[in-house]
């Protein structure tokens, strides 16, 4: 395979916040610094409404049962099968001429703090979808399991997306930050002219997700349409400043978070700071969060090394119009734009990532970055599963 001129790679993603699969379908050329790459297809699956619940309490653990979670794990691989094969159609292309998938699987727990257990130090994640299964399902050679490497030299695992930042977006004479928001936001810093171990990321807090688990509570919607209901409402003093004090926002790079965090028991609290405010300033002040936790974080760690001069958004969030104002109001020296202006499809990047990970792996690139990660050294990404005849 890597003696191909170009390879015809499927990359999956399905995020924290489960709202279904995404597949692109990439021509890649190259491997390293050299990757060039051209989109072919892209297609997003939803999850059926069942399948979305029976994650959402599987990445708990006061709901999670180990009989569902065995089941997940099989499911998700014939529904990431699934995705393969709609976007091999909508491409017109036959199975046989995908050459390699890099599968992300479904989050349901990560922790990656540092746990001592049977004289171990260990840190945990754990993605659903079995990359075994996938590729007998498929018949093409797939990877997947990118986390557990980087956790196995002392890494949290995360975040994965900057080494592909650093490919893709590194600039000679302009310093960017790249901005995921989706369930949760984090940021790739590429200071101008910046080589790999230049790069630092770290997730700054949540994304859609707080607002979207608002959006069900109060309103019976899974998420605020391009950010309407925030922008009807007005901030809720209390609760602002009960959100702004989280400790998450305070603990140093590198550092991940997500579900784990910002759970059931945190919207639970959340809620009790509201004091009868009206609905729509709840989600407003939810929402103003993200973008505010976003600038914190650029304010708390990166803007004494280096003046961010271009921010560009990737994710669900770049769809959502508060939160776009907010940001351009916060980094208003800054160039703010979206990943489609910037030349790439702001909701197939996370799947085009993956892709461009599994030919980092089968060309036994390392693909982690120590100092983002907090790994003791680089490491080859993933687990490699070749279907059998």
């Amino acid at each position: 395979m890597t003696e191909k001129k170009t390879r015809m790679v499927v990359g999956l993603m399905s995020g924290t916040s489960v709202d279904g699969i995404d597949a692109v379908l990439l021509r890649v050329r190259g491997a390293g610094p050299a990757t060039r790459f051209e989109e072919v297809a892209y297609v997003e699956r939803p999850f059926p409404a069942p399948v979305r619940s029976m994650i959402l309490r599987n990445s708990l653990p006061a709901t999670a049962r180990i009989d569902e979670l065995t089941r997940l794990n099989m499911l998700l691989a014939h529904l990431y099968a699934d995705a393969v094969k709609a976007v091999a159609r909508r491409a017109r292309v036959g199975m046989d001429r995908i050459d390699l998938i890099g599968c992300h699987g479904q989050t349901v727990h990560h922790l990656p703090g540092r746990h001592r257990i049977a004289g171990k130090t260990v840190r945990a994640t754990l993605q659903l979808g079995d990359v075994s299964a996938l590729a007998t399902l498929t018949g093409v050679t797939t990877v997947g399991n990118f986390r557990t490497a980087d956790m196995a030299v002392g890494g949290q695992g995360a975040p994965l997306v900057p080494y592909f930042d650093w490919l893709m977006f590194r600039s000679a004479d302009s310093s960017r930050i790249l901005l995921n928001i989706g369930g949760i936001a984090n940021i790739t810093v590429l200071p101008a002219g910046c080589t790999a171990s230049d790069v630092s990321a770290f997730d700054t807090g949540p994304g859609n997700m707080i607002v979207d688990g608002l959006m069900k509570r109060l309103y019976g919607r899974r998420y605020d349409r391009g950010g309407k209901i925030a922008a009807s409402g007005r901030p809720v003093p209390g609760l602002l400043q009960w959100l702004l004090a989280h400790p998450y926002l305070r603990v140093r790079p590198p550092k991940s978070t997500g579900r784990e965090v910002y759970d059931e028991r945190f919207m639970h609290d959340l809620l009790r700071c509201t004091k009868g405010a009206a609905h729509a300033d709840i989600v407003h002040t939810a929402a103003l969060f993200t973008p505010l936790a976003i600038h914190d974080a650029y304010r708390r760690f990166v803007q004494k090394a280096m003046t961010v001069d271009e921010l560009i958004v990737s994710g669900g969030g770049a769809k959502n119009a508060f939160f776009m104002d907010a940001l351009n109001g916060l980094f208003s020296d800054a160039w703010v734009s979206t990943a489609d202006e910037a030349g790439m499809s702001g909701d197939a990047k996370e799947a085009i990532c993956f892709a461009i990970l599994a030919n980092e792996a089968v060309h036994g690139n390392a693909a982690n970055l120590p100092r983002v990660t907090g790994a003791r050294r680089p490491v080859v990404l993933g687990v490699v599963a070749r279907p059998r005849s």
